[in-house]
C-alpha cells in the first residue's frame, strides 16, 4: 500500500489528490515549484491532455525544497510575524514547463476553480507568492502566465538575462544575479587564464540560447574566440539526443580547443561526460550555474578522467539547523510531504531484486540505487527511518539562496502586514500584487550579508569561483575565488592545482601563441589567430596580446620590440668620460711640448740648425699650433652656438698660420736651389716676402671664416635622432650646406699641397741646406689624416666631433714630431761644426774666365742669400743666418782631399758648360754644365 501511494504521487500527484505533493496550512501560503523529478516520461508521445508521469528522483532539487520548508518552519517558530503563520504548497515541475503551468492552476485556484475575469486587481488566491522555478525556461513560461494575475514569482536558480526585462516579466524576481553578469565573469576568467580559443555547447532551451548570446557578446569584448559552437536538445528523451551527443562529443575530441564551456542542464552534461569517459577524452570544462554544483555529476564513476572542471556558482552557506533537520526528516505537523516519503522509500526500502541482472520495471535507475542504504533490508518501517546521508553525501550549502528567498518574502510580509514585536495589524488575505510591490523594495540582512533587489529585480551579490577537486574516485567543490558584480573583477583566493599539468601551471587553450611584451598581434582570419610582430621604434606594448602598439609620450623613445619608453640619453663629449679626458690630455701635452720647443729654439737660436730652421718663422708656427691645440678644448662639453663657432675659427686660423709659415720655408728652398731663367728668377725672388705671404694667406682664411659665419654659420645640430638609436647626439652642425666648412678645409689642404709640391721639387737638395724632408713628411701626414677624416666624418655622423678633434691632434702632432723635434735634437745633441761651411769647403771654385759673366755668379749668389747684395760684396748669404765667403766660389780649380771627395750638384743659370779636373790623385774631372756644376 505504501509503495502504491508513493508511485501514485510519483506518476502524478495531482491525480491522487486535489493538491500537490507537499502541503502545510497557514495564514499566508507560499507556493513552491521545484522539480523533485528530472523528466516527464514519454513526453514526445503525449497526445491527450492527461496527467504527466515523472521519473528519476532529483535529490539536489529535493534538498532545495526541504530548505524552503525548513526556513518557513523556522520563521514560524521564531515568531518573526507575530500572530501570522506561514504555510506552503509544493508541486513538482518535473523539469518541464508545461507541467509547471499545470501546477500553477492548482495553486491559484479559488474554491477549486480559476475564474476568468477582466480585472484581477482584487484577485485573492490562497497562494500569495510562488518560489521557483529551477530552470529559466520554466520561469519564462510561468512569469508570462503570472503577469495576468500579478502574482510574484521569486526564483533562486533561474538566471536567464531575458527575465531581467521588467516590461515582459514584471512579476519575476530572483535572489541571484542575471546571466549577463555570469557570462562576463566567465569571459573575464578565460581572459585571466589566457584562454582565447574555446568551444561552447549549449542547450536549445531559453536558458541555453540566452546565455550563449550573452556569452558571445562578452567573449568579443574580452578577446575570446569560439573554436566551435554546438547545440544539444534540452530534453533527454528527444529522438535525436543520442545522435547529437555523439556528434558533439566527436567535435570536442577533434578540436584544438582545450577549454569547453557547457551551458547545459546537469542531466545533459552527465550524458556527455559518459561519452567523454568512454573515449578517454580529457579537457578543461567550464560549468555554467546550472550544473556547477551538481551532486550527481560529482559522484559519477570515472569523473576524474574527464579533466579539470571549474565554474561559477551562486553564493552558498551552511546552516547547522538545516543539517539537523535533514537528519530527522518529517513532514510539517498538520501537513504532509509525499516527496519525503519517496526519498525514504529509495533510501531505506529493501529492494534486492533491483540489484539483479534483470531488474523489474518499477525499479529506479542505477544512479538512484546508489542512494540505497546498506542496511535497508534490516528496517521494518522505512518511512520512519533517518540518517545523516543527506548531510554527509550531498552539498547542503547550495540551498543557501533558497533560504534567502524565504526571508525576503518574510521581510516583505512584515512590512505589508504592519507587524511589530507583538502583532501584525495588516490584512492577511491581501491581493498578491501588494506583496510584489513590497518585495521590490525590501532590504534585509542574513548571515552578516546584506541583500536587496536592483531595479531589474535581481540580486547583485556576485559569484563564487569553484574548482572540482579529486576526492577519492569522485569530486568535491572547492572555492578558489569570487567575482564581484558591481566592479566586475575576479578575486582569486589561492592558486589552482590543475589536473592537466599536475601543478599550478595553467593549461593552455589558444589559437596562437601569446604575443609577449614589445610585440602586438597581426590578425589573420579570426581575432584570436594571429602572428606576432614587434612594435616599431617610438612605440611599445606593455602587456600580452595587445592589438596595437602604444605611442611613446613626448620626451621619451623606444627601440623596436621594446615594452617601455625611456628618455633618450644625451650624447656628447663629456668632460668626465675617458675619450675626452685623453684628448684634453693630448692637447695639453701638445701645448706643453710647444712651450719646451720654444724654449729650446730661443736658447739655441744661434746654432746652425736653428739658423736654418728660421727661429722667427718657427715661433709663429708654434703660436699657430698652440691655437690649434686649444681649439680641441672647445670640442668638449655640451655644445652651444658659441663653442661651435669658436672651435672651427680657432682651428682654421691657427693651423692656416702654421701652414703658411711652412709654405714660406718650402718656397725659400725652391727659390734657392731650383732657379729658373734669369728673368723668372728675379720675378720669383721679388715675390719672396715672408711676412707679407704669412699675413696674406692667414687673412684670406679669416675672410673665408667671416663669410662662413655670416652666411652659413655653425650651430647646434637640430637634426632629429635616428629612430634606431636611444642616443640624442648633441653636436655642432657646420652649417646647413657645409659649404663654408668645406672651403675652409680645402683652403688649408691647398696650402699644404702647395708646400708639399714645393718641398718635393727640392727633395734632392741635401738636408743640410734645407728642411724639405721635414716639410714633406709633415704635409703628407696632414693630408693623409684629413683625407681619412672626410669619409669618416661624412659616413659616421655620431662620431663627427671626436673624429675631427682627433684629426686636429694628429695633424698638429705630426708637425711637431716631423718639424720641430728633429731640430731640437740637432741643437741639443748634434755636431757643433757648421755643416754648411764644411760642405762648401769641398767646392772647388773656378776662375772667373770659365764663367759666362760676373753677373751669372752674382745672380746665383743673390738667390742663395735670399736677398739682393751688391756685386762688390765680399760675402753672400746662403740663408738669412749662414754666409759663405765669396772667394770660396772662385772658379779657380784646386785640389780636393780624399776625405772630401764626393759629388755636389748645384743648379746655376749659366749658359755654358766647363770641365775641369780635380785632384790628380783622385782622377776626378770638374765639369761646368749649362744648368749645373758637378764636382
Amino acid at each position: 500500500m505504501i509503495l502504491s501511494s508513493v508511485l501514485a504521487c510519483v506518476d502524478g500527484c495531482d491525480v491522487a489528490q486535489p493538491i500537490c505533493g507537499a502541503h502545510a496550512p497557514g495564514d499566508v501560503v507560499i507556493g513552491i515549484l521545484l522539480p523533485c523529478h528530472r523528466k516527464v516520461k514519454a513526453v514526445q508521445e503525449r497526445i491527450k491532455p492527461e496527467s504527466y508521469y515523472c521519473s528519476d528522483f532529483d535529490l539536489p532539487s529535493f534538498l532545495k525544497s526541504l530548505a524552503i520548508i525548513h526556513e518557513i518552519e523556522q520563521i514560524n517558530a521564531a515568531g518573526f510575524l507575530p500572530g501570522v503563520r506561514l504555510g506552503y504548497l509544493m508541486c513538482d515541475t518535473c523539469s518541464y514547463a508545461s507541467k509547471a503551468l499545470q501546477n500553477v492552476g492548482h495553486m491559484l485556484a479559488v474554491n477549486g476553480s480559476l475564474n476568468v475575469e477582466c480585472n484581477y486587481t482584487d484577485f485573492r488566491p490562497t497562494t500569495k507568492i510562488i518560489l521557483g522555478a529551477l530552470y529559466s525556461e520554466e520561469s519564462v513560461a510561468l512569469a508570462r502566465l503570472l503577469n495576468v494575475y500579478m502574482v510574484p514569482l521569486l526564483s533562486s536558480t533561474s538566471s536567464s538575462a531575458e527575465l531581467s526585462d521588467k516590461l515582459r516579466y514584471p512579476v519575476f524576481m530572483r535572489t541571484i544575479p542575471s546571466d549577463t553578469h555570469q557570462t562576463k565573469a566567465l569571459t573575464k576568467m578565460m581572459h585571466h587564464y589566457h584562454w582565447n580559443w574555446v568551444g561552447v555547447v549549449y542547450g536549445d532551451d531559453e536558458y541555453g540560447k540566452a546565455a550563449f548570446q550573452s556569452f558571445f557578446r562578452d567573449a568579443e569584448e574580452n578577446h575570446v574566440c569560439l573554436a566551435y559552437q554546438e547545440v544539444l536538445p534540452h530534453y533527454l528523451d528527444h529522438s535525436s539526443s543520442e545522435q547529437r551527443i555523439q556528434q558533439v562529443a566527436q567535435k570536442i575530441r577533434s578540436s584544438s580547443a582545450q577549454v569547453v564551456l557547457l551551458i547545459l542542464k546537469a542531466e545533459l552534461v552527465e550524458v556527455l561526460f559518459k561519452e567523454m569517459i568512454r573515449t578517454n577524452t580529457s579537457k578543461t570544462w567550464i560549468a555554467s550555474d546550472a550544473w556547477s554544483r551538481s551532486w550527481s555529476l560529482a559522484k559519477m564513476d570515472g569523473i576524474n578522467s574527464v579533466g579539470d572542471i571549474l565554474g561559477f556558482t551562486f553564493v552558498v552557506g551552511k546552516s547547522e539547523s538545516f543539517d539537523n533537520y535533514l537528519k530527522n526528516l518529517t513532514a510539517t505537523p498538520g501537513g504532509y510531504n509525499h516527496f519525503i516519503e519517496e526519498y525514504k522509500y529509495l533510501r531505506f526500502n529493501c529492494s534486492t531484486e533491483c540489484f539483479s541482472n534483470k531488474p523489474p520495471n518499477y525499479c529506479p535507475s542505477p544512479d538512484l540505487l546508489k542512494i540505497k542504504s546498506g542496511n535497508a533490508c534490516s528496517f521494518k518501517e522505512p518511512g520512519e527511518q533517518n540518517d545523516d546521508y543527506l548531510v554527509t553525501d550531498v552539498d547542503t550549502s547550495e540551498t543557501f539562496l533558497n533560504r534567502v528567498a524565504v526571508w525576503a518574502v518574510a521581510n516583505a510580509l512584515k512590512k505589508l502586514l504592519k507587524c511589530n514585536s507583538s502583532s501584525c495589524s495588516g490584512e492577511i488575505n491581501f491581493p498578491p500584487w501588494k506583496l510584489l510591490k513590497e518585495l521590490k523594495e525590501v532590504k534585509f540582512k542574513l548571515d552578516n550579508q546584506n541583500f536587496y533587489f536592483d531595479k531589474n529585480g535581481d540580486f547583485v551579490n556576485g559569484y563564487d569561483l569553484i574548482i572540482w577537486k579529486k576526492y577519492g574516485h569522485h569530486r568535491r567543490f572547492h572555492r578558489t575565488g569570487r567575482y564581484h558584480v558591481i566592479d566586475e573583477k575576479i578575486e582569486l583566493l589561492e592558486n589552482v592545482i590543475w589536473l592537466a599539468t599536475g601543478n599550478i601551471t595553467t593549461p593552455q587553450s589558444r589559437c596562437s601563441e601569446s604575443c609577449p611584451r614589445g610585440w602586438v598581434k597581426k590578425i589573420l582570419n579570426v581575432s584570436c589567430c594571429y602572428n606576432c610582430t614587434k612594435c616599431v621604434e617610438g612605440t611599445y606594448s606593455d602587456g600580452l596580446d595587445l592589438n596595437f602598439c602604444k605611442k611613446c609620450p613626448n620626451g621619451s623613445w623606444s627601440l623596436k620590440g621594446w615594452d617601455h619608453c625611456q628618455p633618450r640619453k644625451e650624447s656628447y663629449l663629456r668632460w668626465r668620460d675617458p675619450h675626452p679626458i685623453a684628448m684634453m690630455a693630448a692637447a695639453a701635452f701638445g701645448i706643453l711640448l710647444l712651450l719646451v720647443t720654444l724654449v729650446i729654439f730661443l736658447v739655441y737660436r744661434d746654432s746652425p740648425p736653428m739658423k736654418r730652421a728660421e727661429v722667427r718663422l718657427s715661433c709663429v708656427m708654434m703660436a699657430g699650433l698652440a691655437v690649434s691645440f686649444a681649439s680641441v678644448l672647445c670640442f668638449m662639453g655640451k655644445p652651444n652656438v658659441h663653442l661651435c663657432r669658436a672651435r672651427q675659427v680657432m682651428y682654421a686660423m691657427g693651423f692656416t698660420l702654421c701652414v703658411s709659415c711652412i709654405l714660406v720655408k718650402a718656397y725659400r728652398t725652391f727659390l734657392a736651389f731650383l732657379p729658373f731663367g734669369q728673368i723668372t728668377n728675379r720675378q720669383l725672388h721679388r715675390l719672396y716676402k715672408p711676412p707679407v705671404i704669412v699675413i696674406l694667406i692667414t687673412t684670406l682664411q679669416g675672410i673665408i671664416c667671416l663669410l662662413w659665419l655670416i652666411w652659413d654659420s655653425p650651430d647646434v645640430d637640430d637634426t632629429p635622432p635616428s629612430p634606431q638609436s636611444m642616443k640624442n647626439i648633441i653636436q655642432c652642425s657646420e652649417g646647413k650646406r657645409y659649404i663654408g666648412f668645406g672651403i675652409m678645409l680645402s683652403y688649408i689642404a691647398l696650402l699644404a699641397l702647395i708646400g708639399f709640391l714645393l718641398a718635393f721639387k727640392g727633395r734632392k737638395v741635401p738636408q743640410e741646406f734645407s728642411e724639405t724632408g721635414y716639410i714633406i713628411f709633415s704635409m703628407l701626414m696632414y693630408l693623409f689624416v684629413w683625407v681619412c677624416f672626410i669619409p669618416v666624418y661624412i659616413t659616421t655622423n655620431e662620431e663627427g666631433t671626436p673624429v675631427q678633434a682627433s684629426a686636429i691632434l694628429v695633424s698638429s702632432y705630426g708637425i711637431i714630431f716631423c718639424h720641430f723635434l728633429p731640430k731640437c735634437y740637432e741643437a741639443l745633441w748634434g755636431s757643433n761644426t757648421n755643416t754648411l761651411e764644411r760642405i762648401l769647403r769641398r767646392w772647388r771654385v773656378f776662375s772667373s774666365e770659365s764663367l759666362d759673366s760676373e753677373t751669372c755668379t752674382d745672380t746665383y749668389i743673390d738667390i742663395l742669400g735670399m736677398n739682393t747684395p751688391s756685386q762688390k760684396s765680399d760675402r753672400f748669404s746662403l740663408s738669412s743666418t749662414s754666409t759663405i765667403p765669396k772667394s770660396e766660389v772662385s772658379p779657380t780649380p784646386s785640389k780636393v782631399s780624399p776625405t772630401d771627395s764626393g759629388l755636389v750638384e748645384i743648379h746655376k743659370p749659366c749658359e755654358k758648360s766647363y770641365s775641369y779636373a780635380l785632384s790628380n790623385r783622385l782622377g776626378t774631372k770638374v765639369t761646368w754644365r749649362r744648368r749645373s756644376i758637378s764636382f
